[in-house]
């Protein structure tokens, strides 16, 4: 690995971003957990800087999954949930970042009793002071916690349709994905009624399994875009599929590596990826959990890989381009990456 010079960093941080694969719950700074940790003790999530570093210490993916719900937890009361919306906006802006597509879990809030319409509501706030206030444009997909089984399904699907906010723009499913076999049908049957509404079809898939959840979430669930698929790589037919099709793939290094999907960084599937000709947009997922930010994975990208300025451009582009943001802003940005790397 290599130290990126201050040219390269000053590049980085210039660079018009956007940020399409980070979760509600785990975008949340130290410094908010720590608010809604004193706001709502008793949930076993430590109240200090110290412990909750260490509670941040990952052993695999099943007891992130575990530290993940703990945080969940914490989330509450509608006003919690406009708190992490304008945290995330607050701490992306300083980045470059002008968009985001924020994956929010209704059955979490449901379980703890918030109301479908005070959880839009306090999503429709956040989302226009994010824009005011940090010029970060918010919008949001909905995403079913894939171990939870067909209440969870209903319950998302049944948010998305009878009360979204206003920036609703996809659907998904994350959490662990050896888990969703035994739900196929009723998983499938959300994706289709979101599809149906309108909603972009956004799955994790290939993050801690093979290719045949890569398979199912695009055959069974009509993905758009895919959250990880780096296992996708063992899978010849898979790896032309996604190469023809140029299917987005949202990749998260630093995650991948934290979670123990990745054992170094330096053995991250996403030179390969590229070399394949994969199409790869580079994001955060749960920043402050993994000690990162969305522009420290552009300095990863340079720095463990050795993209230089041209590669960082392209992968902003790609997130751009794979955003469903408006075409006149999509445009705009795109000129704006050119310009910047022009004068470099």
């Amino acid at each position: 690995m290599t130290t990126i010079d201050a040219s390269t960093d000053a590049f980085i941080r210039a660079l018009p971003k956007v940020e399409l694969h980070v979760h509600l719950v785990g975008s949340a700074s130290i410094t908010t957990v720590l608010e809604l940790s004193r706001r709502h003790p008793g949930g076993g999530v430590p109240s200090t800087e110290e412990e909750l570093r260490r509670f941040y210490t990952f052993r695999d993916f099943p007891h992130f999954a575990r530290v993940y719900r703990a945080l969940n937890q914490l989330v509450r009361e509608p006003e919690d949930v406009a708190t992490l919306v304008l945290g995330l906006a607050r701490d992306l802006a300083p980045q470059g970042a002008r968009y985001v597509e924020l994956q929010v879990t209704p059955y979490a809030h449901h379980v703890v009793g918030m109301p479908m319409r005070e959880v839009t509501e306090a999503l429709d706030l956040a989302a226009r002071r994010s824009l005011a206030d940090h010029g970060v444009e918010m919008a949001y997909i909905f995403d079913i916690p894939g171990e939870y089984g067909e209440e969870a399904a209903k319950i998302t699907i049944e948010h998305s349709l009878q009360e979204p906010p206003a920036a609703l723009v996809g659907f998904g499913i994350g959490g662990i994905e050896q888990e969703r076999p035994k739900y196929r049908d009723a998983y499938r049957s959300a994706f289709s009624a979101a599809r149906a509404a309108g909603l972009h079809s956004v799955p994790h898939g290939g993050e801690m399994s093979g290719p045949e959840t890569i398979w199912e979430v695009i055959e069974g669930y009509g993905a758009e875009r895919i959250g990880h698929g780096i296992n996708c790589l063992t899978d010849p037919r898979l790896v032309a599929h996604l190469r023809d099709t140029q299917l987005p793939l949202d990749v998260c290094p630093t995650s991948n590596v934290c979670t123990g999907q990745i054992t170094r960084i330096e053995d991250h599937p996403l030179p390969r990826m590229l070399e394949e000709g994969l199409y790869v947009t580079l994001n955060s997922d749960d920043p402050p959990m993994f000690a990162t930010t969305l522009a420290d994975e552009y300095r990863v990208a340079a720095e463990a890989f050795g993209f230089g300025k041209s590669e960082l451009a392209q992968f902003a582009r790609n997130g751009v381009r794979a955003s469903y943001m408006a075409e006149n802003r999509k445009r705009a940005m795109l000129a704006e990456i050119d310009a910047l790397l022009a004068r470099t």
